[in-house]
């Protein structure tokens, strides 16, 4: 379904299949333009980045918005299994040979974060560069097992609770706030769902070993912001010193993105304008 939002031309609910399983996208802005995918975070959909494609699109990008499996109106089975984070990665690659895509700039919030990070390090040649907003990696573990495998365990014992409050959150009307939307998408998922996507996530590995960090030769901007205990601004700061061609931006707020987009958007931008240049060292740290 074609749309036009803002002089940006949207496609919504495009789908293409991958091991047997319907994954969804969008596309803003025309086939012309370089290509961005950006993921969302956990157990959110692509609703939540809606603004960011538009601010990039309006720019001259051509931005792919995928729910990965389990996520938003993409298929979500009930098997833990389906939901590694370094199989995220393979959906990734699949939705560029789908596009008839070489190479893309591969980014997102979080989970999205990491998976780009997979995806680079499985598949250095697909990815042009990397926009990787509060990345979770090893200062972060323990503060992501405290607050998520508790909802594990309530989605898999207090199911009946859970079928009951999902459903009166599929019934709230939805707002003109993207990210809202897709916070209240998330808590209407079925607890069988959300539980195998949550165990998935957590039994299996969450970033890219350190080694396959440094190795990544694709240009990366990193967003991140303090006063995060499962986005660490420490991790940010020790994943740009170890990349070769980093960049941090401090963010002021996990919002800032979404509720303020200017400023950080015209760094990505200016990030992205800049790809083809070639400077001898790209790592820098830019304050909020």
């Amino acid at each position: 379904m074609a749309r036009l939002m803002s002089a940006v031309a949207v496609e919504f609910d495009l789908s293409f299949t991958h091991n047997g399983h319907r994954l969804v996208y969008d596309i803003y802005g025309t086939s012309a333009g370089p290509l961005v995918v950006y993921l969302h975070g956990l157990l959110l959909d692509a609703e939540l980045n809606r603004g960011i494609a538009r601010a990039l699109a309006e720019q001259g990008y051509r931005v792919a918005l995928l729910d990965l499996l389990g996520h938003g109106r993409s298929d979500k089975p009930t098997h833990a299994s389906e939901y590694r984070i370094d199989s995220y990665a393979d959906q990734v690659v699949a939705l560029l040979d789908h596009l008839g895509v070489r190479e893309a700039v591969l980014g997102g919030i979080s989970l999205g974060a990491n998976v780009s990070l997979f995806a680079a390090t499985r598949y250095p040649e697909r990815a042009r560069a990397l926009v990787l907003e509060m990345p979770v990696l090893e200062r972060a573990v323990p503060a992501a097992a405290m607050v998520f495998v508790p909802m594990v365990l309530v989605a898999h014992y207090g199911r009946s609770v859970m079928n009951v409050t999902s459903g009166l959150m599929s019934r709230i009307p939805r707002t003109k706030f993207g990210p809202l939307n897709s916070v209240m998408k998330a808590l209407s998922l079925p607890p069988d769902a959300m539980a195998a996507v949550l165990h998935g996530v957590l039994v299996g590995p969450v970033a890219p070993t350190q080694e396959q960090r440094s190795a990544i030769q694709a240009p990366t901007l990193v967003l991140a912001h303090r006063n995060d205990i499962i986005h660490p601004f420490d991790d940010a700061i020790g994943l740009v010193e170890r990349l070769p061609n980093g960049v941090l931006v401090r963010a002021r707020s996990p919002l800032e993105l979404r509720l303020r987009p200017e400023r950080l958007t015209a760094e990505i931008v200016s990030f992205l304008s800049g790809l083809d240049s070639a400077p001898s060292d790209r790592r820098s740290h830019r304050p909020a």
